[in-house]
Parts: C-alpha cells; sequence; structure tokens
C-alpha cells in the first residue's frame, strides 16, 4: 500500500523513501481475554508510527499514533481506551502495539504506517493478522510431513515422477509451501491442495512434477510456517526418482562370488525399495479415496438440508 501526498512539487525525488521498509509479522494468535504483541521495525529512524485496525470487508480505521522520537502515545476514539497500547524501543525503530481484553471483534490485519521525505509518501508494513480463537493447541502446532514417491507405473509409462507431500496437524493455517532442486535456488511450478480443517489443527498437501534429466535430481519441499519463531523453513528432502528405483545387474557373467553376492545383496535391497515405493504410493492413493468420500459425504448432507426442508415444510402445511 502506497498513498503519496505530494507538499511541493519542486522537491527532489531523492528525498523520499525508497529505502524505508517496516517489518512485521504475518500472523500473530491469542486467546480470547488474552492480550497480543504485535511488533514492528523499521528500517531507519521514524518520528511517528500509525497504526490502523482493518476489518474484513470494511475501511481501515487509524486506532492510535506514538511518537518514536518522544514517549506520548494519542488513541483514536475509535476503540476504548484500555483495549490498546503501544511502546517504543530506545533504538527508536522497533516498537510494540499491545491489544489488551481480546475479543473475537478484535480480529483482522494491523497495518502500521509512517510519513516519510518532503514528498509525505506514506510507507505502510505488510500487516499481521491478528486471530483470536479459545482452541489453541497446547501440542507442537509445527507442520508433521509424510512424503509419498512416484509409482513405478508413472514412471515406466510416463516418463515423469510426481512427489507429494503431505502436511498436518499445524495451528495456524497460514503456510507456504514451495519446491526447489536439492541445490538449487530457482522455486519449481509446483501444485497444492486446499487448506483443510481437522478438529483444532489444518492439513494441507502439495506435489511437484518432474520429467527429463530432473528425474536424475534430488528435491526438496520447503515450508513456511508461523510457527516457528525462528523464521527457519522446514526443508524435507526427496530422492532422485531415477537413482531410487534403477536396477543394477551384473555387468559380466565371469563375476566371481564375491561380486555375485554382492549383486544379490543389491537387487534384494532394490526389490525391498520398490516395495516401499508401491506401499506409499497405495497409500497416497487411499489417501486421496478417503478425502474425497469425505468431500461427497458432507456434499449430500448439505444437499439434504437445502432441498429437503422446503418439501417438509411444504408437506405440513398442505
Amino acid at each position: 500500500l502506497l498513498l503519496s501526498l505530494h507538499k511541493t512539487p519542486s522537491c527532489p525525488e531523492s528525498l523520499g523513501s525508497g529505502a524505508i521498509s517496516l517489518e512485521q509479522p504475518a500472523v500473530v494468535v491469542a486467546r480470547t481475554g488474552n492480550s497480543a504483541t504485535l511488533p514492528c521495525k523499521a528500517s531507519t529512524k521514524v518520528n511517528y508510527i500509525h497504526w490502523y485496525h482493518h476489518k474484513e470487508g470494511m475501511a481501515p480505521e487509524r486506532i492510535l499514533r506514538l511518537d518514536m522520537s518522544g514517549s506520548s502515545v494519542h488513541k483514536d476514539s475509535v476503540l476504548k481506551a484500555d483495549k490498546v497500547m503501544a511502546t517504543k524501543d530506545k533504538d527508536g525503530t522497533s516498537c510494540n502495539l499491545f491489544v489488551l481484553k481480546l475479543e473475537k471483534s478484535d480480529e483482522g490485519v494491523y497495518y502500521l504506517d509512517r510519513w516519510s521525505g518532503w514528498y509525505y509518501i506514506k510507507v505502510f508494513g505488510p500487516g499481521t493478522w491478528l486471530r483470536v480463537t479459545d482452541n489453541i493447541p497446547d501440542k507442537d502446532i509445527s507442520p508433521k510431513p509424510t512424503i509419498f514417491l512416484p509409482s513405478i507405473t508413472e514412471v515406466k509409462v510416463h516418463k515423469a515422477g510426481t512427489y507429494l507431500c503431505l502436511l498436518e496437524d499445524f495451528f495456524p493455517d497460514i503456510i507456504k509451501i514451495d519446491w526447489k532442486e536439492k541445490d538449487g535456488k530457482r522455486i519449481l511450478t509446483s501444485q497444492q491442495g486446499d487448506t483443510m480443517k481437522t478438529k483444532d489443527t489444518y492439513m494441507k498437501f502439495s506435489w511437484l512434477t518432474v520429467t527429463g534429466a530432473s528425474l536424475d535430481k534430488d528435491h526438496k519441499c520447503i515450508v513456511n510456517h508461523e510457527s516457528d519463531r525462528r523464521r527457519v523453513d522446514q526443508e524435507i528432502l526427496f530422492p532422485s526418482i531415477n537413482k531410487g528405483m534403477c536396477k543394477c545387474f551384473p555387468r559380466s557373467s565371469h563375476s566371481n562370488k564375491a561380486n555375485e553376492g554382492t549383486s544379490v545383496n543389491t537387487i534384494l535391497q532394490q526389490i525391498s525399495n520398490t516395495l516401499q515405493l508401491q506401499l506409499t504410493n497405495t497409500s497416497a492413493y487411499y489417501t486421496y479415496v478417503l478425502l474425497l468420500l469425505k468431500s461427497l459425504v458432507y456434499s449430500a448432507i448439505i444437499a439434504i438440508c437445502l432441498f429437503g426442508r422446503p418439501a417438509l415444510c411444504g408437506n405440513g402445511k398442505s
């Protein structure tokens, strides 16, 4: 978001806000009745910070102005006096907004901005989504991965392989999934399913289809989730498809007994790996079937509720 109000057209552009940035966490989750802390850090010292609350479907409302060079806080009348407070750090670049006595109505995105330069450019931060809930899991809420490797049939027939990563039991539902080659930097084109709620947590799956020379390369699924306070992405390694499924046989019939024994052991190991691949592929298939059946059952229940109720009411009147 950028709002530019030109004070004087003659002011040099070099005095604008090109290098200024405001950092905010993407999401903060807190329990009803407790308080939430929303931190912010500016790339340079600022004089004033303005905080806004944006509810879905409504215009943003400013809730307070914080004097970063002094200590005063001016609260707007849109909220109760004891609903919010703000503090700044000594470095003049960091501050915190505290939302107190949390209610469901406090949910929304909290933005902050600052005026900058002679052009009076209003620079906004990315915003923090505040979630207020009674059902924050007490257990570990980071994504739990399960990997599924491609089937032998897919590789042989289509000369391609599909990796699938199933992520379960995470909270909140804000999650980012990317795929890369193991030693690569470029983000690959992948597919993702919808984020689904399961009791108090969420699940999501993503898959990557590789072809050609990529079949010889290892890949990794990179998961970014707000439960990790260290902001360290979780990397899940997927082995090379061709290397995992290749079949090695003795090169010569004159191989000695030791080589024969080694070859047999290698083949047995490869057969074991193949069975494991088939098992994981079968598991993935039944997972899809179960999810599909669950969706069909829900659709049938909704259809009965929508179309069955008027008919029942009509019979009652007659």
